[in-house]
């Protein structure tokens, strides 16, 4: 049975209808595609619109979790695969 992403747990209204847009519409779009490069293409259509919450969020939709309790160490990870400087408005401070 193919779950819709409008149905989805973590992902709000407007994330859903975003996805729709970039032809992501079931759970398993979002599986096939990958949290990262869903991300990729939502920044890409959308820009600054999303933030790495969405990321987070698509990323627990798939580990079937709330994107709160998402390991430090996935997040960290996650915005290393994005490149992201980023985190709600403070910088990532990186070794020199």
């Amino acid at each position: 049975m193919m779950v819709r992403v409008k149905n989805m747990r973590n992902l709000g209204p407007v994330t859903a209808r975003m996805l729709a847009e970039i032809d992501i519409v079931s759970g398993d779009d979002l599986r096939n595609l990958g949290s990262v490069e869903a991300y990729h293409r939502l920044k890409f259509r959308f820009g600054r619109h999303v933030t790495i919450l969405a990321l987070y969020a698509m990323e627990a939709t798939l580990c079937d979790c709330d994107w709160r309790n998402l390991d430090p160490d996935i997040k960290a990870f996650l915005r290393q695969q994005v490149g992201a400087g980023q985190v709600l408005g403070t910088a990532i401070r990186t070794p020199r």
